[in-house]
């Protein structure tokens, strides 16, 4: 998964993402685990728009993607903005640092695109290996309930200014992973162009993130339903774990 053709239209089909209202968010969830962000990694940076909204709030933040085109897309943004930033194009699984960092956030269901348990500890691992004492990793993903609910077989369509999307779903009911086909149709003159991405995303159980997370080396202080500081529910789409040093 290279998000090669997505990188183009990823800012327009997510409109709906109040990046400002999360940047909110994530600094309240580190005062309230009396944590100080320091050097914050913001790891599957995309386009770089909570990277931008962490920075504007001072926050000495740098950004991590595994995808060369929404990394030039963040550069691009960020300068537009007059904001010095570093991106750095990683995967998660093999990221390389050149020092340790504080604080550690992911977001928009970005640990999800890791469908392997080795893999995703592997993942942890590098992050860990990474963190200060002590240091504080933030991530959000999509739960099984949505995955089951939700995105299961379903298909969905995006109708933009500059892209029609069509988004269809292959749900597996055994490991909780969905397989993702977008097909984009961007207009040009009399005609439409199509390209394609394709990528699966993966829901992980409290039982099974835990032991991941506790082999890499991490522990779970908390678990929270999306954008509040409620345990999440049966119905809960989108979890945010909060997760320390051991």
């Amino acid at each position: 998964m290279s998000y090669t053709y997505f990188a183009d239209h990823y800012d327009s089909l997510t409109e709906d993402v109040d990046y400002e209202a999360k940047a909110d968010y994530f600094i309240s969830l580190l005062e309230k685990h009396d944590h100080k962000a320091g050097v914050t990694l913001d790891l599957a940076c995309g386009t770089g728009s909570f990277t931008i909204a962490l920075k504007k709030r001072g926050i000495d933040v740098f950004g991590a993607d595994m995808s060369s085109d929404m990394l030039s897309q963040a550069q691009m943004k960020a300068c537009d903005e007059g904001y010095q930033i570093l991106f750095i194009c990683n995967k998660m699984q093999d990221i390389e640092l050149c020092g340790t960092i504080d604080t550690c956030v992911c977001t928009l269901d970005s640990i999800n695109h890791i469908t392997s348990e080795k893999e995703l500890e592997k993942a942890f691992s590098n992050i860990a290996k990474y963190l200060s004492e002590d240091g504080i990793m933030v991530f959000d993903v999509n739960t099984v309930y949505k995955h089951r609910e939700v995105l299961g077989d379903n298909c969905f369509i995006f109708d933009t200014e500059s892209v029609y999307c069509a988004w269809q779903n292959n749900y597996d009911p055994e490991t909780n992973e969905v397989m993702i086909t977008l097909d984009f149709f961007e207009p040009q003159d009399d005609v439409y162009y199509r390209t394609s991405e394709q990528f699966s995303e993966r829901a992980y159980t409290h039982e099974q993130m835990k032991a991941v997370l506790e082999k890499a080396g991490l522990r779970t202080e908390a678990i929270y339903d999306d954008m509040s500081f409620d345990p999440p529910g049966e119905d809960s789409q989108r979890e945010i774990y909060v997760v320390r040093k051991v």
